[in-house]
């Protein structure tokens, strides 16, 4: 089985809890309050612990909140490579409305990096990828902090060649890889969801087969040899440039959506990692995916579920 690396560039503390009704003005009473370490990499790397795999996460934490994630993650099985900064580590909150179900997530943007700080954070995660191995799977997830240059996933794939470099990030860096790709040097996987893909196509991706096209538009664009587009309740899409492929998820109770993203990348990367096919590793992300939604707040997967789930997303090829 090869080494996994996940990175996480803006780790957070998450918070979640319920409240009967939402509404302005009130005090809000919050009933049942949970908090766990988070931020893409992070969850990626408790998923993969979760599913009986190993991972190193790479993760910038600092102040006492970054302390309190530390702490959160000892039990989890993740080894932490801890990147020391001085500004706080970030917090959200995801609030259930129990009336509705309805879920309301509130995110802080997280502390301003350096240019200094960026690359030095880049020379920690190639060290910690060459004491793991050339053949390891690296997974970059999350957002980028303001400062990081939009060019820093791109960077990041020269640095771990030859490993497998996944990314699932946001924003004007996600923009960036797509308007600015390397051919020399493309990632392995590139990943985001619907509203993502629908904004960097510039239309509306109304079926399975719109997101193929798109997703394989990128693949020939140089952007990433596999490209993986979420399409909600009807499952993923992953695209190659031979392969052109659809898993669709079973029917589940949605209890919250928070981790569904990161435990499909955290199913697909421990897949790959233990020598799967793309196919049975797209499967294995949409059924630890659809695992996630049936957690509270933002737990994660459970392992039981997945086995169970798994049988139940079937991978449809499409010409």
């Amino acid at each position: 089985m090869s080494e996994i690396l996940t990175i996480t560039l803006n780790p957070c503390l998450d918070l979640s809890a319920a409240t009967p009704q939402v509404s302005a003005g009130p005090k809000l009473r919050l009933q049942d309050p949970r908090e766990e370490p988070g931020g893409g990499g992070i969850n990626v790397a408790r998923a993969i612990a979760a599913l009986g795999g190993q991972a190193t996460a790479a993760a910038a934490l600092g102040g006492v909140t970054g302390a309190r994630v530390m702490k959160l993650l000892e039990p989890s099985g993740v080894t932490v490579a801890r990147f020391r900064i001085e500004s706080e580590t970030r917090q959200s909150l995801a609030v259930t409305e129990e009336e509705t179900a309805a879920q309301y997530r509130f995110v802080m943007p997280g502390p301003l990096w350096s240019g200094d700080l960026a690359a030095a954070f880049l020379t920690r995660v190639r060290e910690e990828s060459q004491r793991i191995g050339a053949g390891a799977v690296v997974v970059l997830s999350g957002s980028q902090p303001q400062g990081v240059p939009d060019d820093f996933a791109q960077e990041l794939a020269r640095q771990v060649a030859p490993s497998r470099l996944i990314v699932d990030t946001s924003g004007s860096a996600l923009s960036y890889l797509v308007a600015h790709p390397d051919p020399q040097q493309p990632l392995f996987a590139l990943r985001m969801d619907l509203r993502e893909s629908e904004a960097l196509a510039g239309r509306a991706l109304d079926t399975v087969s719109d997101s193929l096209d798109f997703a394989q538009s990128l693949v020939r664009g140089g952007v990433a040899q596999v490209v993986i587009l979420a399409r909600g309740a009807e499952g993923s899409v992953l695209a190659s440039k031979t392969l052109r492929l659809h898993c669709a998820p079973p029917d589940v109770s949605v209890a919250s959506k928070v981790g569904a993203g990161d435990s499909f990348t955290g199913g697909f990367a421990l897949a790959l990692a233990q020598g799967a096919d793309l196919a049975e590793a797209l499967r294995m992300g949409t059924a630890a995916a659809s695992a996630a939604v049936m957690t509270p707040g933002s737990a994660l997967c459970r392992a039981e579920d997945v086995a169970r789930l798994s049988a139940d997303c079937p991978i449809h090829t499409l010409p």
